[in-house]
């Protein structure tokens, strides 16, 4: 079974320490002031999970990508 990797953009930066508490998700600080997690997603309830533990820091939510290629791959 295929694992999608995920690209969850939000609005402020959030420290490395967040990683496992996101589910493993890489955290990447973008210049424009946002925070891109990328990383493998096993089903829809952890997605929904994901979202969740976004939502409960706070931090607006501004887009969630399905990866149909590998993260940085040109």
């Amino acid at each position: 079974m295929a694992v999608d990797i995920y690209e969850i953009r939000v609005r402020g930066h959030l420290d490395d320490r967040w990683s496992d508490w996101l589910g493993g998700l890489a955290i990447h600080l973008q210049e424009d002031g946002t925070t891109l997690l990328v990383g493998p997603v096993v089903d829809q309830a952890a997605l929904h999970g994901v979202i969740i533990r976004i939502r409960d820091l706070g931090l607006p939510l501004l887009s969630v990508k399905l990866c149909v290629e590998p993260h940085g791959s040109t």
